[in-house]
């Protein structure tokens, strides 16, 4: 018996090669660099520059409106990393927004989020399935047991006996041109793309909670901005009331103080509303039951951490856990060409049975009890009506599929990047911009609100003041939000970010130490 499997196993291991093409990354045409300032933003660029240097645009002070601990509140998880948040950290998320409040945020929904789970736990289905691709390379043995009774008449008198038996099985196919092994690798190959699955769900997860964080802190700002101004315009409703009762101005000037008090009033009550709703929004995020969100930085002082790059290279888009997903589908989809090639070879397997029987259950496993078999078989595909080679042509076509759906997630991720880079640029622009204005209304109203009680100007000047003022302050707390929200999505297009000592593809300019 030795003497026949000790060579077929030999044949087997050394003569089978696997069949079907071996995998090779598609060529994706990547650019160099990235897209070029427009002419327009580099003429522009020394006005931004001098806005930037301008003393005016320096914010004042920006008031904290952190919530106080309440029963109700979200509970977030400990500052301990786990290996989901370890992962998280390893892709530069947290280098990116400086709030611990965020980061725990972030902590609790990559522990507690039904969406990870689903995804972990769809890796431990995939882990399994990779494991049962993995059983048929090795012999399938199988122990068997059986006791009875038999009757058998060979042209005389017939023979009764009983008949115990013990034995073992042994079954396996010699993987000649390698079908199980294509099998392993394209299950090797689904689990990682179920890993990278995974790792697409967080990025995502961690994005939409910063962008629904940033969005809480800046409908914060919008209230105490609203607040703010309310209150400011009560306090100039009485005094013009009491300029009134003394004579000094009409009641038309009262009447039009009275309909500047509305407006804050109103956008005082939605803000609340839209408040509570981003909370609720925010707290299933994180897994958790609609409730009070705790707050850290201010957007003002959560902006001071971001820095726009100049450029950043093309490599790091492999860093996007949707390409690499792609690029392990395209490796799984050309693996299963060989599988679908190696069944239109022949199989070969070998079988045997080793074990003992007796008449007696005490006679087994006595000398002469023994019984054995082997055999070795070929299985020749001849005619299937065309069944397998339209296997490999389906087989074929799912790799060309996946070929060009990583070729078009590259090009998705690029634009994805290059939009983002842009929007972060044009956004930091805008705040320059935006602070410089508020800065000087504010000073308009105070001189507009002194050469009224002056009697030097009309009442005209300071409700015009009023409005302009805090239409200013509610875009600008809408631009601040909008660079920080720029920078989650340029990190999310990349992956997580970049790593800080980058000096491929663009030789190093788009590292974020870089000055704007």
């Amino acid at each position: 018996m030795r003497r026949l499997v000790v060579p077929l196993v030999l044949a087997g291991s050394v003569l089978g090669c696997p069949v079907g093409p071996g995998y090779h990354r598609p060529p994706v045409d990547t650019p160099n660099d990235w897209r070029p300032p427009s002419p327009l933003e580099d003429t522009l660029r020394p006005f931004y520059d001098s806005l930037a240097a301008h003393p005016d645009t320096v914010p004042a002070a920006a008031r904290d409106s952190t919530m106080p601990l309440a029963d109700s509140m979200v509970k977030l998880m400990p500052p301990s990393p786990s290996a989901d948040t370890a992962m998280a950290r390893s892709i530069d998320w947290f280098a990116l927004l400086q709030d611990t409040v965020l980061r725990r945020l972030v902590d609790t929904a990559i522990a507690e989020n039904r969406t990870v789970r689903v995804a972990i736990a769809t890796i431990d289905e995939f882990r399994a399935d990779y494991g049962v691709a993995k059983g048929p390379l090795f012999p399938q043995i199988t122990a068997n047991g059986s006791a009875g009774r038999e009757r058998i008449a060979f042209g005389g008198t017939p023979v009764t006996f009983d008949v115990y038996q013990v034995t073992g099985n042994v079954s396996w196919e010699l993987d000649f041109w390698g079908r199980l092994r294509r099998s392993t690798q394209a299950a090797r190959e689904d689990l990682l793309a179920t890993e990278e699955s995974r790792r697409v769900v967080v990025l995502s997860l961690i994005s939409d909670v910063a962008t629904a964080y940033l969005e809480l802190r800046e409908l914060d700002l919008d209230l105490d901005i609203s607040r703010r101004t309310l209150e400011s315009r009560r306090e100039t409703l009485r005094l013009a009331q009491r300029r009134f009762q003394q004579g000094l101005i009409s009641e038309l000037d009262v009447r039009q103080f009275e309909s500047q008090v509305a407006d804050p009033a109103a956008r005082v009550a939605d803000f609340e509303r839209q408040i509570v709703q981003k909370e609720d929004q925010l707290s299933i995020l994180l897994g958790h039951h609609p409730a009070n969100v705790p707050r850290g930085e201010p957007l003002p002082a959560v902006l001071s951490s971001i820095v726009v790059p100049h450029a950043l290279p093309s490599s790091l888009l492999e860093r996007r856990p949707d390409v690499r997903q792609a690029e392990a589908q395209l490796r799984a989809a050309t693996a299963r060409i060989g599988v679908a090639e190696a069944a239109r070879l022949p199989t070969v397997t070998i079988t045997g049975e080793y074990g003992t029987q007796a008449t007696t259950a005490s006679g087994l496993f006595k000398n002469n009890s023994d019984v054995y078999s082997i055999l070795g078989g070929i299985s020749v595909p001849i005619f299937s009506g065309g069944q397998y080679s339209n296997e490999v042509k389906a087989a074929r076509a799912r790799a060309d599929q996946a070929r060009y759906i990583y070729q078009q997630t590259v090009l998705t991720a690029l634009q994805d990047a290059q939009d983002a880079l842009i929007g972060l640029r044009a956004s930091h622009d805008q705040l320059i911009a935006q602070q410089l204005q508020v800065t000087s209304l504010q000073s308009a109203l105070h001189l507009a609100t002194r050469r009224y009680d002056n009697g030097i100007s009309s009442y005209l000047d300071v409700l015009d003041a009023q409005r302009s003022l805090f239409t200013a302050e509610l875009s600008l707390a809408q631009v601040q939000r909008q660079e920080l929200v720029s920078a989650v999505q340029l990190y999310k297009a990349l992956g997580g970010g970049w790593p800080s000592d980058s000096t491929d593809g663009t030789g190093g300019s788009g590292a974020p130490g870089s000055p704007r």
